[in-house]
């Protein structure tokens, strides 16, 4: 998987939040090329069907947190992300059928507690990337970096469900660093 790919997959977690189309998607070089016009970014604001909390794009998963904010609006945002991200790997790459491994996951989250540590969770996950072992912070495919310092996405991101909890984002990343949730993670967040 190229950084196109990558690329391509950031985009859809963050436009891919209301039923706006798409036509001829180029996502730029860059991370920071991930954009859309200030009309487009509107519309799709207007029209989310979630809101997209926190994300951590794996090599071979990924996790996000989302608040649903219309009936069905998590399982047509995952549509809508698997359904493209595989036509557009398979059109690139010559191939055909399924490229994500069974239907996606959902966990409902049950309480304030269990936000708070899935959050820590998803934002530790790069850290089981041999080269970002402790430099998840720097990670480019996870919201870490927006949590810590200026969110990267404005609106399409909403940390304030959680950053509203702490006094500053370096309390949100000393509870990052300092948070044990991989190792009691079943117990944490309920997960079967």
């Amino acid at each position: 998987m190229g950084e196109k790919d990558w690329l391509r997959f950031l985009f859809l977690i963050l436009y891919f939040q209301s039923p706006v189309t798409f036509y001829n998607i180029n996502v730029g070089h860059r991370v920071s090329h991930v954009s859309v016009s200030k009309k487009t970014l509107e519309k799709i604001l207007s029209n989310r069907t979630v809101e997209l909390i926190s994300f951590a794009n794996m090599p071979n998963h990924f996790h996000i947190i989302v608040k649903e904010i219309s009936n069905n609006g998590i399982s047509r945002y995952m549509q809508r992300i698997l359904n493209s991200y595989t036509k557009y790997f398979n059109t690139k790459y010559k191939k055909s059928g399924h490229l994500f491994q069974g239907p996606f996951q959902i966990k409902h989250i049950e309480s304030n507690e269990q936000l708070l540590h899935l959050s820590a969770y998803i934002h530790r996950n790069p850290r089981e990337i041999k080269e970002w072992k402790n430099k998840e912070h720097l990670y480019p495919w996870s919201s870490f970096q927006d949590y810590i310092n200026k969110n990267r996405w404005g609106e399409l991101l909403k940390t304030s469900i959680i950053l509203d909890q702490f006094s500053n984002n370096n309390e949100y990343k000393d509870f990052i660093e300092t948070s044990g949730v991989k190792s009691d993670l079943e117990e944490i967040l309920l997960l079967d």
